[in-house]
């Protein structure tokens, strides 16, 4: 029977009160492997309180000493490194090559926290008046939260937590119902961290969990990543609990090639911004804007390479792209494909027959392009999340950017030329946060914030780098003088 997984809560796992469970499948096989809990607002009242209480001890605790534990959680990630990447592999279906990739950008968030001591410092200036000195220092906020995705089950978390945890808040992460087992794995490594009890619960859940974090009172901060409609829910509604947020939504991300593009070289990386991950990721490219006579060549590349692509279980050598999440998301993804051919778009190539002899019972789709597709279309406008890729030609680099500027969405956009001038003008001007030149995915390090404008973020401060540290912590201004 698949395991029944549990909650960590106070330093113990303890089951759930939970009535219903979903199932866990590995995508590539559709074999159930776990059972997720649809955990009460009891489990999550019992994780706050365990979050509260271990709270002043814990921000009393001196960063450098909070630090080692971060320390110490960097070296388990590296040396539980390739076990993680599989465990991913294994619930989201990437390929084994994408899995450690995303594991290796949740060690980078670690070790930028490690720095703590150093990037949670204050300022200050003496003789603000004569005999006056003023000081700024930060302080942790109290019980922090974060909703993680399905799409990157080790990353994600791990662009709030070393953070929240360093700066001396306590946490409470609700994994993706979809994928909890890589969260559970790391909740056990930070067990061997010397973490008090309570300074970082795991609650398994839906969506009665997430509404709840965003109504409990003790809970001052929520980070979310999810669609744009789900990220404005719980933006708006933690927001009127009085609460932090920051909720990174849904994307389109259009990638402008201009004839003076390097080809050659750009095609791999393109296709590799839009089918890898099988297109689930928020910074896939959606759209391919090729500029003038960049159009058929780059079309004719694009369909080239994608169907180089060998499709199938992500932990077999070889495998380019894997399965999409479930059997329900590869439905949507097909109705969108659907939808495309009814509204006129010209299919390029058609992945919905795809089939994978080995794994008969995986959710599998191949690689699919459209050409011709206009902004108005529902595939030229809705976020897919799926292998699915569009060609939207224009003739000038400013149709290209009034096509970007358009669209509700402006999480990440990329621009292939060789051109200085373009390239600036089209930096410039992108209503995207996170602008990529001859870069397919355009994903800031982890020193850097990571979040879009628009409808893809809500919120003032993003994910990670120097955001990070503005949003975990309060700062308290100290005006002194003594007689």
């Amino acid at each position: 029977m698949p395991e029944t997984l549990e909650n960590l809560i106070g330093g113990r796992w303890v089951p759930s009160r939970a009535s219903e469970f979903l199932d866990v499948h590995n995508p590539a096989t559709g074999e159930t492997i776990a059972k997720t809990p649809l955990s009460t607002g009891e489990d999550l009242d019992a994780a706050v309180a365990a979050a509260k209480k271990a709270f002043p001890a814990w921000r009393d605790t001196p960063p450098v000493v909070r630090a080692r534990s971060l320390f110490r959680f960097r070296q388990l990630l590296e040396e539980h490194f390739e076990e993680l990447a599989a465990t991913v592999t294994r619930e989201h279906g990437k390929t084994l090559d994408e899995s450690r990739g995303s594991v290796r950008r949740g060690i980078e968030c670690v070790e930028v926290a490690c720095g703590t001591p150093s990037l949670m410092m204050g300022y200050g200036l003496e003789n603000i008046a004569q005999g006056i000195d003023c000081n700024v220092i930060r302080q942790p906020v109290g019980v922090c939260a974060a909703i993680a995705p399905f799409n990157f089950p080790a990353m994600v978390p791990l662009w709030f937590l070393p953070f929240a945890i360093a700066t001396g808040n306590t946490f409470i992460l609700k994994p993706s119902e979809q994928v909890p087992l890589t969260q559970r794995a790391m909740a056990r490594l930070l067990e061997r961290c010397d973490l008090p009890p309570g300074v970082v619960n795991l609650v398994h859940g839906g969506r009665s969990v997430v509404e709840a974090i965003c109504d409990h009172p003790d809970i001052r901060a929520v980070s979310f990543v999810g669609s744009t409609p789900v990220a404005k829910a719980v933006y708006r509604r933690a927001t009127h609990a009085g609460k932090r947020v920051q909720a990174l939504g849904g994307a389109k991300n259009f990638v402008v090639v201009m004839p003076d593009a390097d080809m050659a070289r750009a095609t791999d990386v393109i296709t590799e911004s839009f089918f890898g991950c099988a297109g689930e990721r928020c910074l896939a490219g959606s759209v391919l804007v090729p500029v003038g006579s960049a159009h058929a060549e780059a079309r004719d590349r694009l369909e080239a390479a994608a169907k180089a692509l060998k499709v199938g279980d992500g932990a077999q050598r070889g495998v380019g792209m894997g399965p999409v999440i479930s059997a329900a998301h590869r439905e949507k993804v097909v109705g969108y494909i659907e939808k495309g051919i009814s509204e006129g778009a010209k299919v390029v190539l058609d992945g919905r027959g795809h089939t994978v002899k080995d794994r008969p019972n995986g959710y599998f789709l191949g690689p699919t392009l459209f050409d011709g597709v206009r902004p108005d279309m529902t595939i030229g406008r809705d976020e897919i999340f799926g292998p699915v890729a569009s060609i939207t030609p224009v003739q000038t680099l400013e149709e290209a950017i009034a096509v970007m500027q358009a669209h509700p969405n402006a999480n990440a956009t990329s621009i292939f030329t060789s051109s200085g001038k373009a390239a600036r003008e089209y930096a410039r001007l992108a209503t995207a946060s996170m602008v990529g030149v001859n870069i397919g995915v355009a994903a800031p390090m982890a020193q850097f914030p990571f979040g879009g404008a628009k409808d893809s973020f809500f919120g003032d401060l993003k994910a990670h780098g120097r955001d990070a540290y503005e949003f975990y912590t309060d700062k308290k201004v100290v005006i002194s003088r003594w007689f």
